[in-house]
């Protein structure tokens, strides 16, 4: 039967009442939030000086977190391993041509849309970054800023199509995606689900990041509230007329 030679991550949509399982453990869960809100502020926050420092935490914030889930893809629990969802062109062709035709597999884990969304993401956060590190430095110049805005607005137009494929998935399968990576657990078989949600991790990860926005809260310029401003990792004044 084709239902039993499918890859355990490419099935027919368990009927309605089907068992949830927990596929997302919690460091995963943990890292999607958090790079949400990290890119959702340091954009909002890129056009206003006021706001420098925060912009750029946000920002180291990002990177940090993008080069957990780089190791957490490779050592991680099985849905969250690029080798069990990461796939070549051709599947991800397929699988939007089976959108088109309304027939989708079923998949526990990423699809291959969302897949691929989610490589493009994460090198884009990698350039993003990058490229903020270098201007911070003042490295790079004029074309180095432009890299880093065009590279952000690239960043979010992905975020944007990989919402709207969210919410398409979610309808055609009627599952609920969002509150999959909030729960962990989306419908399927015992077999198909992970043993432990790496709670220990996740809750670390949340520690660090914490942590860490706390000492730059603690060393903060009081730009931030009014004073001097904080350009290139220097403070400065209002300007003074002396005439």
């Amino acid at each position: 039967m084709n239902t039993m030679s499918a890859s355990p991550d490419e099935r027919p949509a368990p009927g309605k009442g089907a068992a949830r399982v927990l596929v997302w453990d919690l460091p995963v869960r943990v890292f999607h939030w958090l790079i949400v809100l990290c890119f959702a502020g340091a954009y909002l926050t890129a056009e206003q000086e006021r706001w420098r420092l925060v912009h750029v935490t946000l920002g180291y914030t990002l990177a940090g977190l993008v080069a957990f889930r780089l190791l957490w893809g490779v050592i991680g629990t099985r849905h969250a391993r690029f080798s069990s969802f990461v796939r070549g062109p051709r599947a991800t062709v397929a699988y939007l041509g089976s959108m088109l035709r309304g027939r989708t597999a079923h998949h526990v884990g990423h699809n291959p849309a969302g897949a691929l969304a989610i490589v493009a993401l994460l090198g884009l956060a990698l350039a993003v970054t990058a490229s903020g590190w270098a201007n911070y430095q003042d490295v790079g110049g004029k074309w180095l800023e432009e890299l880093h805005e065009a590279a952000a607005n690239l960043m979010l137009g992905v975020v944007l199509l990989h919402v709207a494929g969210v919410l398409l998935a979610s309808w055609m399968h009627r599952d609920n995606l969002v509150g999959a990576m909030i729960t962990g657990r989306k419908p399927g078989r015992p077999e198909d689900g992970v043993r432990s949600a790496w709670r220990s991790v996740g809750i670390l990860m949340l520690v660090a990041v914490l942590g860490f926005w706390w000492t730059q809260w603690q060393g903060m310029p009081t730009g931030i509230s009014g004073g001097p401003a904080v350009v290139s990792g220097k403070a400065v004044g209002p300007d003074r007329d002396d005439d």
